[in-house]
């Protein structure tokens, strides 16, 4: 599958330009995942590398299948220099290879707790999975492999992630939206909710 990662970071580096740092991390049990970094005037923006390797499979599955089922890689998008939102690396690693180690279906609308702060001084601990093709456009891989699509993860509060198991994603959305929320702020803090 080393093919479709080579694919995928052309993919990355096409949309989002050439990385200006990148690093590895791999954790027992599963394959390596890289997160790159890419600076785009004051927006830095980090993508995954390595989730869409194999496709994910449904936990309830007797037999993990090889070739079909989603596959998928986070892009997290933050302003530069506010924070050491560096340190955000491991997090997304560890939500990258979720799939693998809990055997996790990322999809749109979902959310993913790391249990920690996602960077230094962070308000967030989770992130809220949005709609891919917006930033980078899904890659198309042979049949019967499905499209590696790029997930966007918006940083949630401990309270919004609360609302949002309650209200339901597109809610939460709509009141970031209502509110005028800078989400890629990383020092925002949590939407007036009711």
């Amino acid at each position: 599958m080393a093919d479709v990662l080579a694919l995928v970071e052309a993919r990355l580096r096409s949309a989002l330009g050439e990385p200006d740092a990148r690093a590895a991390v791999t954790f027992l049990g599963t394959d390596r995942i890289e997160v790159l970094r890419f600076v785009d005037g004051d927006i830095v923006r980090y993508a995954t590398l390595g989730m869409s390797a194999a496709p994910m499979s449904d936990p309830t599955s007797a037999l993990a299948d090889q070739v079909r089922g989603p596959r998928a890689e986070l892009v997290l998008s933050v302003r530069a220099g506010v924070a050491d939102t560096d340190k955000a690396l491991r997090p997304l690693a560890v939500l990258a290879a979720s799939p693998q180690v809990e055997g996790l279906v990322v999809a749109p609308g979902a959310s993913l707790d790391v249990g920690e702060p996602l960077w230094p001084g962070a308000q967030f601990t989770s992130v809220l999975v949005a709609e891919p093709g917006g930033l980078v456009e899904d890659l198309e891989l042979d049949e019967p492999m499905e499209p590696v699509r790029f997930l966007p993860l918006l940083p949630m509060t401990p309270n919004e992630a609360a609302w949002k198991r309650v209200h339901g994603a597109a809610a939460l959305q709509e009141k970031w939206l209502a509110h005028g929320t800078d989400l890629r702020d990383p020092l925002r803090r949590s939407v007036t909710l009711d």
